[in-house]
């Protein structure tokens, strides 16, 4: 599937008109429906496929972010054999009590994998906590970022925000 296949493909699943309000708190008259293209596995696989040519390799694990970045980092993580790790949003209160799962990451070098990024205040918050535990991170990627400023505020943390597609991208591939 060539990437303007994809981009159409993503658009005609997932795009969706209406009043939306954003994790950013921002009002939109559009949204894209991202759990409509991360749980088809073709187009899952497909996205892995085009990320693999964009990406740094100089990573040591991928960070997938609760809940949208995890099946992306996971497709990612079988077609690169890179380990991974599941980033929650806070840490669990039972159990091993972790906010993130998977191997150690101390020392290591990640990449973060994001779904969409609008403000970027995710990747940040969660950056933030895994510097903490001794993660290295310099870059994100996203499948779609919605061009509102999440690319610039993230540069401002020290990460540069690789995305597969930007807004204007998805809308110009209609079919």
């Amino acid at each position: 599937m060539t990437k303007k296949e994809l981009a159409q493909k993503i658009f005609s699943v997932s795009h969706l008109t209406g009043e939306f309000k954003l994790r950013s708190g921002i009002i939109s008259n559009e949204y894209f429906d991202k759990y409509q293209f991360e749980s088809r596995p073709d187009l899952l696989s497909e996205i892995a496929n085009h990320f693999k040519s964009i990406i740094p390799n100089d990573f040591d694990i991928l960070a997938g972010l609760e809940v949208g970045g995890i099946p992306i980092a996971t497709v990612l993580a079988i077609q690169l054999n890179k380990p991974m790790v599941f980033v929650r949003k806070e840490a669990k209160k039972y159990g091993t009590a972790k906010l993130v799962e998977g191997v150690e990451i101390k020392n290591s070098k990640l990449l973060i994998v994001e779904d969409v990024v609008t403000s970027g205040g995710q990747i940040i918050l969660s950056a933030e906590e895994l510097r903490k535990q001794g993660a290295k991170i310099e870059k994100a990627i996203c499948v779609i970022d919605r061009e509102q400023g999440g690319k610039e505020a993230l540069e401002k943390t020290g990460i540069e925000l690789i995305s597969l597609f930007t807004m204007p991208e998805l809308k110009n591939s209609k079919l």
